[in-house]
């Protein structure tokens, strides 16, 4: 199957500390994204072009991310309120989360 990417519309930053090397790197406009759903969780590639060229790919569980959006929620809780558009965008693709999810019960 040929790999569906997106252009990046904001920016992701990465960072791995281990205890001998320190990796950082950011992935911004130009760069591009991809995520599919797996068995057992969710695949994400980031991917950066160019002459310093660079890539990220994450694997998490299904109940490690769910773990991670109910953190992600309690401190959105405890916050200032996030801002219109970012809400939205946000409101927007968890509504289609959400369907996808239900639709496959």
């Amino acid at each position: 199957m040929k790999r569906k990417t997106h252009p990046v519309v904001d920016k992701a930053e990465v960072s791995i500390d281990f205890p001998d090397k320190f990796y950082m790197g950011s992935f911004a406009r130009g760069s591009t994204f991809e995520a599919k759903s797996e068995d057992d969780g969710l695949f994400i590639r980031l991917t950066r072009p160019g002459d310093d060229k660079r890539t990220a790919e994450f694997h998490l569980h299904h109940h490690l991310l769910a773990d991670i959006l109910a953190e992600w929620a309690k401190s959105l809780s405890e916050s200032e309120p996030m801002e219109k558009t970012h809400r939205e965008t946000l409101l927007d693709a968890l509504t289609k989360v959400k369907a996808q999810l239900q639709r496959k019960a």
